[in-house]
């Protein structure tokens, strides 16, 4: 039995890709790298904003230059985050309706923990969250289990009574860490999602989704 949903946020309930590539090319282009398509940097998206400016470098930049190009994107995202980054559409609703049935609700993603309580404060102001999570500093990051984990344990339930919904093979491999039923939306930024095989739902659209959460 389903006691509570754990949602990814970015690719799932949010579009930030408009938002993190402008930010990510600012960022490039202050330590003097090239900027990228924002198609290119969709493929960059997933693992934290390590990775992210990781993959926006090529293979043999330091990881100096990698700390660097983080930093400048940490610190124009912190101020520009709102520019390009809305939730998909239906998603709100969708988010009332749960919350309407008393279903509880967490968020758990990569992206720095700052930045993702402040977005899901900002852009879903009247939906009850039981927890969100973002990465933290020291903590290892999905697809490890560890922060999922936690949120099983903080709702007082069995890791297998929770779903997560997620968009991207990391999400997939999340839950099968922690031993958390998936659902894989086929709206997010994971164009290779289509390659995992493990037994997941499916959700091409919301209204697969909506049908999945509230039947």
């Amino acid at each position: 039995m389903i006691g509570a949903i754990l949602f990814d946020l970015d690719g799932t309930l949010i579009d930030s890709l408009p938002g993190i590539s402008a930010s990510l090319n600012r960022a490039l282009g202050a330590s003097g790298w090239p900027s990228h398509p924002t198609e290119k940097v969709r493929t960059f998206i997933g693992d934290g904003s390590w990775w992210l400016a990781r993959r926006a470098l090529p293979p043999q930049a330091a990881d100096t230059a990698v700390a660097e190009v983080e930093a400048h994107f940490k610190a124009d995202y912190a101020v520009s985050w709102p520019e390009g980054t809305v939730p998909f559409a239906g998603i709100p609703l969708l988010l009332a309706d749960l919350n309407s049935v008393g279903r509880p609700l967490a968020v758990l993603s990569n992206k720095p923990h700052d930045f993702t309580v402040e977005i899901v404060k900002r852009l879903f102001p009247t939906i009850a969250f039981a927890a969100v999570r973002g990465e933290i500093h020291g903590i290892a990051r999905k697809p490890d289990p560890f922060a999922a984990i936690a949120i099983a344990r903080d709702l007082a339930l069995e890791p297998a009574n929770i779903l997560f919904v997620g968009d991207s093979r990391v999400d997939a491999q999340t839950a099968h860490r922690a031993g958390m039923p998936a659902a894989l939306v086929g709206w997010g930024y994971d164009d290779e999602l289509a390659s995992v095989t493990t037994a997941h739902h499916g959700c091409q659209n919301l209204t697969s989704l909506r049908t999945l959460l509230l039947g």
